[in-house]
């Protein structure tokens, strides 16, 4: 893959893939880690990613199992959308217009920004309340999605460092 803290854009190849595949597994791990055993183990609400999905598909009229629920979560968005925002949206932008910040803030803020899609957004098109109604779950929410810009795009920088 190449530099993507040299170019805006890394190339659409299968080196790029790959690495998109294993910081959206390492990152979606950290996240799911975080939201449904250690914030439980402290005492704070569980998240359940899954029956997101599982609602919005819901509402479209789409199968909402817990398999589709499941897929959704874990591969189309912690394995696709959300390292395809990182590197072909959020990252080039920043790079664009805000160079100066560096990668750790920028990624803790493409999560917040994720936080803002996800449960204000994705929770209101799937017929929940507005950010969960800011209970526990919200704001479990919140530091999941910063973990997972955070380990996403720290583990796309040891993947480019490493070539």
């Amino acid at each position: 893959m190449t530099d993507p803290r040299q170019t805006a854009t890394p190339p659409l190849n299968s080196d790029t893939m790959i690495a998109m595949l294993i910081a959206g597994s390492v990152a979606t791990v950290a996240f799911d880690l975080w939201g449904q055993a250690i914030s439980p183990m402290l005492g704070f609400a569980n998240l359940a990613p899954a029956g997101l999905a599982r609602s919005l598909l819901g509402t479209f009229g789409l199968p909402n199992g817990a398999w589709a629920g499941n897929f959704m979560h874990l591969f189309l968005v912690g394995l696709i959308a959300y390292p395809v925002g990182w590197l072909y949206i959020f990252r080039p932008l920043q790079q664009k217009f805000a160079p100066a910040i560096p990668m750790l803030l920028s990624s803790a803020i493409y999560g917040f920004g994720l936080w803002i899609f996800a449960i204000g957004g994705i929770t209101a098109i799937a017929g929940l309340k507005f950010f969960l109604g800011f209970t526990g779950i919200t704001w479990v929410a919140l530091v999941g999605h910063v973990l997972y810009g955070i380990v996403a795009a720290l583990t796309f920088d040891y993947l480019a460092k490493r070539r």
